[in-house]
């Protein structure tokens, strides 16, 4: 059972380190303030849970199964990203300037960071997909399946939250540097054209 653990730990471990939309998200949030950025980590987590309990109910299996709701997850979750990418290269052309010279950083709603996380994360079919081969592979023989998927999706969400958690945090100590007016548009720059690739590889992939 330990050794069970241990290795879903390791497994949570490879895939929170996998770069993907959510994280560019996360730290496109971050460059803004810890706080967007970890409520952004909350609504991503969100998803990463309630796809955990979607797959411990079995109904992932019938976005699997179906082509045309899977087609239409991905287009939505593709229109996201590249809207995100696109808003973000504008954010960067804006220069916000204080009288000291240094960028001064828009204040972002809890509400509307996490609704991010959580909107982008239902948004992708590979997530749903993803937890419903993931999660089983770690229920042991014997043990009740439901109960056991669904503490494994709590597992996994927490787990999360703390790694990403490190990210936030990371970009809050580079807050003086990050602050600088050309560093955040260079940042703002970088982190939204990943996001406009990433939408269009999701758009166009079969």
């Amino acid at each position: 059972m330990l050794s069970t653990f241990l290795a879903f730990l390791g497994a949570c471990t490879l895939i929170a380190a996998s770069p993907g939309p959510s994280t560019m998200l996360i730290i496109r949030q971050s460059l803004h303030s810890r706080r967007a950025g970890f409520f952004t980590v909350l609504g991503n987590e969100t998803g990463v849970f309630v796809w955990g309990v979607v797959a411990a109910l079995g109904l992932t299996a019938l976005l699997a199964a179906s082509r045309l709701a899977y087609d239409v997850m991905r287009i939505a979750g593709a229109v996201m990203l590249i809207v995100m990418g696109v808003k973000t290269l504008l954010d960067a052309r804006r220069k916000v300037v204080s009288e000291s010279g240094e960028g001064t950083v828009p204040v972002r709603s809890a509400w509307l960071s996490y609704r991010s996380g959580l909107l982008l994360n239902l948004a992708n079919p590979k997530a749903a997909v993803f937890a419903m081969s993931f999660l089983p592979q770690f229920v042991p023989a014997g043990a009740p399946h439901l109960l056991t998927m669904v503490g494994l999706a709590t597992v996994w969400a927490v787990f999360e939250v703390g790694y990403y958690g490190l990210y936030v945090w990371f970009v809050g100590r580079m807050k003086r540097i990050i602050s600088r007016a050309e560093v955040r548009r260079r940042l703002e720059q970088i982190s939204g054209g990943v996001l406009l690739v990433l939408g269009v590889r999701m758009a166009v992939e079969g």
